[in-house]
């Protein structure tokens, strides 16, 4: 397993950015990127599906799989904690071949998901779940861009610094929740 610390990147990521990353490496997060949870995944799909364009640019982006809580006076957004990425699945792969180059939540991803990032050149990081009120400070600008019926699941644009990650599945389809199981046991 390779790691990396603390390696900086700045989103939209770059294809070399996403190339040298390795499955177990660190990094931290500044710039620009999305959040949608099920919801605003299930319309992007509806849109699609329908000939409508979709309401951003996917090509070279990054999605923070989050629903956070209402903001407290003097900060952008609320806890920002992680959801479960394989409830975006079903989704996903169709977003992976418009060019969505990243994604950050928790937890494992299918199969299907792993190929589509393999096929298109991307990457997924985990965040640490339970920490949503710690991540919220790195998030310095939110705005909602559509589906503000969805509430919390409305579909954002989101400004991060030094957000920290860990790449679990690199674009070759390295994935961590496997080799940290297989190595664990290696003893």
């Amino acid at each position: 397993m390779n790691t990396m610390s603390n390696m900086n990147l700045k989103l939209p990521l770059s294809e070399e950015d996403v190339k040298k990353l390795k499955s177990g490496d660190t990094v931290t997060l500044t710039g620009t990127c999305y959040v949608a949870r099920d919801a605003a995944h299930k319309r992007l799909k509806e849109a699609l599906d329908q000939g409508i364009p979709l309401p951003v640019d996917l090509k070279g982006a990054t999605i923070y799989y989050m629903g956070p809580s209402p903001a407290r006076e003097g900060h952008a957004i609320g806890s920002a904690g992680p959801t479960t990425a394989t409830r975006m699945d079903a989704y996903t792969p169709e977003l992976l071949d418009l060019g969505l180059r990243a994604m950050i939540g928790k937890g494992k991803r299918s199969q299907e998901v792993k190929y589509a990032m393999k096929r298109n050149g991307a990457v997924y990081f985990a965040a640490v779940g339970g920490a949503g009120a710690l991540l919220s400070k790195c998030i310095k600008k939110a705005e909602v861009l559509c589906y503000e019926d969805l509430g919390a699941e409305a579909l954002r644009r989101i400004e991060i610094e030094d957000f920290p990650a860990i790449v679990v599945i690199d674009a070759e389809g390295n994935d961590l929740y496997e080799t940290a199981i297989s190595e664990w046991e290696k003893g």
